[in-house]
């Protein structure tokens, strides 16, 4: 876990002497913190946002930054400004807009996502980080997935019945081996994704970790509760340049997904719990008549 307490004004001093930015840069910081181990704050000048300093562990900096790196020419993607030499830290550029809200139609916005950077996702710069769930660089992408359920069975509790984490579990058991593997966004979430004028224009905050381009997309469709059906999934996969998954595989894919998204509403936003049952109910009927 990274710690939690950071000398902001030694970094902003720092960042002015380097003349990384602004040298009117105020201490308009505004902890943007979710809900990953790191530390993100806006910096505004003349109490406009302008900067995005992220805070994280050296080994999870390093792969920020070549996220960064590899994905530049993406209109989504912010500058990259500096990386820390230490690796504490990076700060990138400010886009203008509201994360999680105004978002438009599911549909617009993952088209944009798809066409605008997962169908740019790179093999070329592989992490052997399958993601902040497991440690080793040795673990499968069944087993990361795997630990990624049973840390959202916790949250879950009694909520599903224990019946549909053995039907998710059944499910994961079936995950095939991950030959190509991309270096994707890792928390590929409408928190993370800057709407304007309900469209997308931006994508922040990456944790990226090596997997299947489909991971994301399955990440991003269940990051919100509205339009969790089937034809929002097949329209947005349709786009992406991907191998052929049949229709069942994709349904156990979104339903395992969709169970640990429950996990995570549970902590963070209760308040989409309804809706998130209601689609899992959806999810299951389709297994049901599969």
């Amino acid at each position: 876990m990274l710690q939690k307490t950071v000398d902001m004004d030694d970094i902003i001093k720092e960042l002015h002497e380097k003349g990384v930015i602004d040298s009117s840069t105020d201490h308009g910081i505004h902890n943007m913190t979710g809900t990953t181990d790191g530390l993100v704050y806006m910096l505004s000048v003349n109490g406009e946002p302008k900067y995005v300093l992220k805070l994280d562990r050296p080994q999870e900096i390093r792969l920020v930054e070549q996220w960064f790196h590899t994905y530049r020419h993406s209109m989504l993607i912010p500058k990259l400004l500096y990386t820390d030499p230490a690796k504490a830290y990076v700060v990138y550029t400010y886009i203008k807009g509201t994360t999680h809200f105004d978002r438009g139609a599911k549909i617009n916005w993952l088209t944009i996502l798809v066409n605008g950077l997962m169908n740019h996702y790179d093999n070329s710069q592989q992490t052997d980080k399958w993601g902040s769930w497991l440690e080793g660089p040795n673990q499968t992408w069944r087993e990361y997935i795997d630990q990624g359920v049973e840390y959202a069975r916790v949250h879950v509790g009694d909520v599903l019945p224990i019946e549909d984490y053995y039907i998710v579990k059944s499910f994961v058991g079936k995950i095939p081996k991950v030959e190509a593997r991309f270096l994707l966004h890792g928390d590929c979430g409408v928190h993370n994704f800057v709407f304007n004028q309900d469209s997308l224009a931006g994508i922040i905050d990456p944790s990226p970790i090596s997997g299947p381009v489909s991971y994301d997309l399955m990440y991003a469709f269940c990051s919100s509760p509205d339009d969790l059906n089937m034809e929002t999934l097949l329209a947005a996969f349709d786009l992406l340049k991907h191998e052929p998954i049949e229709r069942s595989r994709l349904i156990e894919e979104a339903i395992i997904q969709l169970y640990c998204r429950i996990g995570t509403c549970l902590q963070h936003h209760p308040e989409d719990l309804a809706a998130y049952l209601k689609a899992w109910d959806y999810w299951k009927s389709l297994v049901i008549d599969a």
